[in-house]
């Protein structure tokens, strides 16, 4: 069992400097995965090229833990291919939370709770009336975590023959 907490983390946009730092951690959780559920759509390794090619249109959280990045995720209003918006409350602006990954030896420690908190304060700044996403419907799949962070199911779909959970938090 993995031991530790979140209680020394500090919650910060991404800038260019972070993006190598990012593939790599990206890339571990992808083949952590791998290792667990076999090959499929969380397989794919992540450059830094690819992290920057996000950044114009998104806002990158890390969680710092000293000098490591130990967590990440991705806020964009752009919205991403596998979301339908008829599933949604229609509201004026929302943000869309993808790439999230919590590097594997420092899962179960709270910080994924402490990055999603984080970006539902962003998205309450933006502003944005809701964040979205699509998680795996399956042993892969983050269901479950986060509806324990406050995030409502709002429809269950396939999507290119994946199978996806489309999950939402509305602002207050």
């Amino acid at each position: 069992m993995k031991t530790g907490t979140a209680d020394s983390l500090d919650m910060l946009l991404a800038t260019e400097r972070d993006a190598t730092e990012i593939a790599r951690l990206r890339t571990a959780v992808a083949d952590d995965l791998s290792r667990q559920f076999g090959h499929g759509h969380w397989s794919s390794a992540v450059t830094a090229n690819g992290v920057m090619r996000g950044l114009p249109h998104a806002r990158l959280i890390v969680a710092r833990s000293g000098d490591v990045i130990v967590g990440t995720l991705r806020l964009a209003t752009k919205k991403p291919w596998a979301i339908d918006r008829k599933y949604f409350v229609d509201v004026s602006q929302s943000v869309y939370l993808t790439d999230m990954a919590v590097a594997p030896e420092r899962q179960r420690q709270g910080i994924g709770r402490r990055l999603i908190a984080y970006a539902q304060d962003v998205a309450r700044a933006w502003p944005a009336g809701s964040i979205r996403l699509d998680a795996y419907d399956g042993l892969a799949g983050a269901g479950p975590f986060y509806t324990r962070c406050g995030f409502t199911e709002v429809a269950r779909v396939t999507y290119c023959g994946v199978p996806l959970q489309y999950y939402e938090w509305l602002v207050t």
